[in-house]
């Protein structure tokens, strides 16, 4: 089940890809629902939607990501994530993210406002009941807003097999780069047809909460959507896979390939 709570982990900052920068990518009222399954069985389900808001002033879309375990999974190892991210209509930089998590009775409370002018970070850890300001790099996103933010800034219409991109992220109280691999283009069959997709290759920084040789692909709609439709982790005992199950409120058209 720790692998079960990895997952859910890069469901919400590791899927992060991307747009040709002629079009947005996302907008208010986007919904994704994923299945988390062993095979044919189902481990958990996890969820993003994006609303507007006003935050202090600030037109922002705000960005709720969830996941829990379900059924069997839940009786031996309860996951359930919520993960929030306040984010600037105009730069898609984050104003605040918030961590309220419970993994199989190890919980975290945190809510993290950025200041961009003065690159810190007010950590706000509610379990503790402890503030701290921290400082990040310029352009840092958060572990869910750094998947809006790509969507809509990367250019992938010349991107070659192989290609690599870095970003700055801050995640609790630390600063850590990210780094994400092209594997090419490939049409996969999903539940709504065959989907041309983007393949890629996430890693987060070693000694980090994953390690760069744990295999994990994401594929994404070829396409201005740059939706996620499949995340892969490769097990010694299979694999596990969160499958794109339901979705609505997409900005640009989905693409199926037909025969």
């Amino acid at each position: 089940m720790n692998t079960m709570k990895r997952l859910i982990f890069l469901f919400l900052c590791a899927t992060t890809i991307f747009s040709t920068a002629q079009e947005r990518a996302y907008g208010d009222g986007e919904f994704f629902k994923f299945r988390v399954h062993y095979g044919f069985i189902t481990a958990g389900y996890a969820t993003l939607e994006v609303g507007s808001e006003i935050l202090e002033g600030k037109e922002v879309y705000h960005i709720k990501g969830y996941g829990k375990t379900t059924g069997l999974s839940r009786a031996f190892f309860r996951v359930e994530d919520d993960y929030q991210s306040y984010v600037d209509k105009e730069t898609d930089r984050p104003y605040r993210f918030i961590r309220n998590i419970n993994e199989g009775g190890h919980t975290k409370d945190i809510q993290i406002d950025f200041d961009h002018e003065r690159g810190k970070a007010l950590v706000n850890n509610k379990k503790h009941k402890t503030k701290q300001w921290m400082d990040f790099p310029q352009d840092a996103q958060d572990m869910v807003s750094a998947f809006y933010y790509l969507r809509n800034r990367l250019d992938v219409s010349k991107i070659e097999v192989g290609e690599t991109i870095d970003m700055n992220m801050f995640f609790d109280k630390e600063n850590y780069k990210f780094r994400l691999k092209f594997l090419g283009r490939e049409v996969i069959r999903t539940k709504f047809g065959k989907v041309p997709t983007l393949k890629f290759r996430p890693y987060v920084q070693s000694g980090r909460v994953f390690k760069e040789k744990e295999s994990l692909t994401v594929w994404v709609t070829d396409d201005d959507n740059k939706m996620p439709v499949l995340i892969k982790a490769d097990l010694a005992v299979g694999s596990l896979k969160a499958s794109l199950s339901e979705f609505k409120g997409l900005k640009n058209s989905f693409r199926i390939q037909v025969d």
